[in-house]
């Protein structure tokens, strides 16, 4: 009867389960959907085009342009216009039918690199089913070659792509759960009372809560930093001052959720499973971090755009691993800063109320 009465703790019991499966069942997809790619072709023909248009009717991949100037693949990546180009050798047609072999290079981003390997067997077997369908093979037995190229990563090392997901679930996890307990434990001791007759104003009390926690996660943001370039090899190589400031509006947004929870619930354990759990799942299986937020249903991509872990990660893999400048991150940076002005203006107003 006590649980039941608690509101709050059935929400978490009841709700958790609830969001875990939808979750689960539905982010959840190793299936690669929403493929956007280029092509070059030096020279269009009849096989070229053909092809092409295997691509393009298939569901799986979206068209969005022919690209013109081969020395610009990788703004095409940096830019995030394409997730695979297609490149075809000159004279494809000729060679395909004259030598016996024609290649065909497929370039992606390797940051993933479950998602760039899927997204290359996607392709290839393509190019397979549009060789049996057509017959096309030359004298000597060979068919098409594909040539595989995985930009950023060509090692495959997955460090590459879990180590900037690892910072953004680590971080938000921490953060908003030592400053939502630590407030909520003042609660429930009684030395909150002591805040609540002092002349303090409320924006100076939460200053001194955030101000210890912003401290600490900057000394955590520090060690994964070196554990992820001495000992995974994960490489710095763009700006530590835009990491810097990236990570630190991140920081800062999570310590104001923190908040925000502490002044919602009045007990520890409601504000461990929020801050925990409740953090823990949106942002592992949401944010980008596992599995491609494009593969997942309109609603759950909807729902992730409101979680700043997801633009946080964007925004590290694009500094730490592809080393772009601070103009090409442009649009998560101001996401993150939104966020983080939206969580410290609804918190202030949750504490201020609570000090009145």
């Amino acid at each position: 009867m006590h649980i039941w009465r608690d509101k709050r703790t059935i929400l978490v019991v009841i709700g958790l389960p609830i969001m875990q499966m939808i979750l689960f069942g539905f982010a959840i997809s190793t299936e690669i959907r929403n493929v956007r790619f280029g092509v070059f072709c030096p020279k269009n023909d009849v096989v070229t085009l053909k092809l092409e248009d295997h691509f393009k009717s298939n569901h799986y991949f979206t068209f969005v342009e022919n690209i013109t100037d081969p020395n610009h693949y990788v703004d095409y990546f940096k830019q995030d216009k394409v997730d695979m180009i297609l490149v075809f050798e000159n004279n494809f047609e000729y060679k395909l039918m004259h030598q016996g072999t024609a290649n065909i290079q497929i370039l992606t981003d390797g940051i993933d690199p479950n998602s760039a390997t899927a997204i290359a067997n996607y392709a290839h077997r393509i190019i397979q089913k549009y060789q049996q369908e057509t017959a096309i093979q030359a004298p000597n037995g060979n068919f098409i070659v594909p040539q595989i190229k995985l930009l950023y990563n060509p090692q495959m090392k997955s460090a590459f792509n879990f180590v900037p997901g690892v910072m953004g679930l680590v971080l938000t996890i921490i953060c908003a759960m030592m400053t939502a307990v630590s407030i909520v434990r003042e609660k429930e001791r009684g030395s909150m009372e002591v805040l609540l007759v002092s002349p303090c104003k409320p924006i100076y009390v939460m200053i001194a809560k955030m101000l210890p926690y912003l401290v600490i996660s900057g000394i955590i943001m520090l060690l994964i930093i070196l554990l992820s370039i001495f000992m995974l090899g994960v490489p710095m190589a763009g700006s530590y001052v835009t990491f810097c400031l990236i990570s630190l509006i991140f920081v800062i947004a999570m310590l104001a959720m923190g908040l925000l929870i502490s002044t919602l619930v009045d007990n520890q354990v409601i504000a461990l499973l929020i801050s925990g759990m409740g953090l823990m799942m949106p942002t592992a299986l949401l944010s980008g971090m596992i599995f491609p937020i494009d593969n997942m249903p309109w609603l759950l991509r909807a729902i992730s755009i409101f979680l700043p872990a997801r633009w946080f990660i964007a925004a590290i893999r694009k500094v730490m691993i592809e080393g772009l400048e601070f103009v090409y991150i442009y649009k998560e940076f101001i996401m993150l800063c939104l966020m983080t002005l939206v969580l410290l203006i609804i918190s202030w107003r949750k504490f201020k109320i609570r000090m009145e």
